[in-house]
């Protein structure tokens, strides 16, 4: 094991879990990226008939204006009549309300073709079975939906513009206190409602509730392919599979600025590749989930086998993200060739929880990310929003990094176990963290590995200017 000793604060905290680790570090000595050819093997994207569909023939305009919902329901219709195909939107702009996929069909954006969604929440009625941060519900379906379907896709050039703003989606997020229009009341009845174990099709909200829809959602389907869109201006989640199975995301642009605007979130999800895609986004560029508290338990069912590669990470709250809500587990997460870099993206690596959510967190692998500008490169956080105020401790280990380059970062490491909790086994090899302007924080880390690690400290600051801004 070698450490070059050149950083900021924390270095003593270092050195010594890492002699600490030295007795993990026989554990880890099989490579676990021997396993992703066959994890890759298992993905396959869905192959369509060659059928085209375009909603122009079933009576869409292209003016933006002209509501194109009933196009895209009888066109839809009509590809699945048929055995399958694509449902083609031209180049123009066409306004629509819910777009539900069945299974067959290929949603293709032509080049030159924006589909603009409604703001109206009436046009994403009746309500859906969807999830709202980690809880099951009854609520306004999303943008795009489908639910119990196999052999779908979104692809194409064109873009998905949701037309979120704080005009309208966006300012139901409101503040930290209750206020009229805005979903903090719904939000906690909805918590409270699944703590309480009230049936699902008994949390119904929609009409005159503030629960904000996600874009793209397959519910409980498999076979999915979503490729090549730009998808922008989403009200809430952006991608989210769930209870999905064989996912691929790939050669996506999202651009997303507003409130909880993950990019990707697979939740409670197997088999999910997402590749040549790139996130800007006002929350987790990719955010790995499994459920909240008490209803991911319930349902309990995990985020396995996600790989995440060649792609981009821009602004965000953190670039790989795993978590919070993860109280069905997650594990065997691999990511790799990764470019991150904004003076709005908060972490580079993040894994968080809390022992109200609880969750196994493990095998947790990442090689080969270039990290530009960053708040935190290595963030793990056992201590996020609730904390240790709860009884469901969770378990995370075995977290492996390979080959991280970090240029700037107010944090090399910022790790917070649970008392009795502690963040058991990670390993960083061949890495480098440069320009680190507070050091390390480490707090109930167990099985510390670092093998070739430098990290440099910042160029000191003249005495009376600013020191670093603290990660957020």
């Amino acid at each position: 094991m070698i450490m070059n000793r050149r950083t900021a604060s924390g270095i003593a905290a270092l050195a010594l879990l890492a002699a600490s680790g030295a007795r993990a570090q026989n554990a880890h000595t099989e490579d676990p990226w021997s396993r992703l050819p066959g994890i890759l093997a298992g993905i396959k994207a869905p192959v369509f008939p060659a059928r085209d569909f375009l909603i122009t023939n079933f009576g869409a305009k292209a003016d933006g204006t002209t509501d194109a919902t009933a196009a895209f329901r009888k066109a839809i219709a009509e590809c699945v009549r048929a055995g399958g195909g694509r449902v083609v939107v031209p180049a123009g702009e066409f306004l629509t309300g819910a777009i539900h996929l069945k299974s067959g069909v290929n949603l293709h954006i032509q080049k030159g073709a924006t589909v603009l969604f409604s703001t109206d929440p009436a046009s994403y009625l009746p309500v859906v079975k969807t999830r709202f941060e980690g809880v099951e519900v009854m609520n306004y379906s999303p943008l795009i939906y489908a639910f119990g379907q196999e052999n779908i896709a979104i692809t194409g050039e064109g873009t998905l513009d949701g037309q979120a703003s704080d005009e309208n989606w966006w300012k139901w997020k409101g503040r930290s206190t209750p206020m009229p229009g805005t979903q903090r009341a719904d939000r906690d009845k909805l918590f409270q409602q699944a703590e309480d174990g009230v049936p699902v099709d008994q949390r119904i909200y929609g009409a005159g509730h503030f629960l904000r829809p996600s874009f793209i959602e397959p519910y409980e389907s498999r076979n999915i392919l979503i490729e090549g869109v730009t998808i922008r201006n989403a009200p809430f989640w952006i991608i989210h599979p769930t209870l999905s199975s064989n996912v691929t995301i790939r050669g996506v642009t999202v651009i997303s600025h507003g409130p909880n605007n993950d990019g990707a979130d697979p939740e409670s999800s197997t088999d999910v590749l997402i590749e040549n895609a790139t996130f800007d986004t006002g929350d987790d560029c990719i955010a790995i989930k499994s459920g909240r508290n008490g209803d991911g338990r319930r349902v309990n069912r995990p985020s396995e086998r996600i790989v995440i590669r060649n792609s981009t990470m821009r602004a965000g709250h953190g670039g790989v993200t795993v978590g919070s809500e993860v109280s069905g587990s997650v594990r065997d997460v691999f990511a790799e060739k990764l470019v991150m870099s904004s003076p709005d993206l908060e972490r580079g690596l993040r894994l968080k929880t809390n022992a109200v959510r609880g969750g196994v967190i493990e095998n947790v692998f990442a090689r080969d990310l270039e990290i530009g500008e960053v708040g935190s490169a290595i963030d793990i956080d056992l201590l996020y929003e609730e904390g240790a105020r709860g009884s469901f401790f969770p378990t995370v280990r075995n977290v492996r990094v390979e080959r991280m380059t970090v240029k700037k970062a107010d944090y090399a490491f910022f790790v917070r176990g649970l008392p009795g909790a502690p963040v058991r086994g990670l390993t960083v090899i061949d890495s480098t963290f440069g320009g680190v302007s507070r050091g390390s924080l480490i707090k109930g880390l167990e099985d510390l590995v670092l093998r070739n690690v430098t990290i440099e400290p910042a160029e000191q600051k003249r005495p009376g200017s600013q020191a670093g801004a603290p990660v957020r």
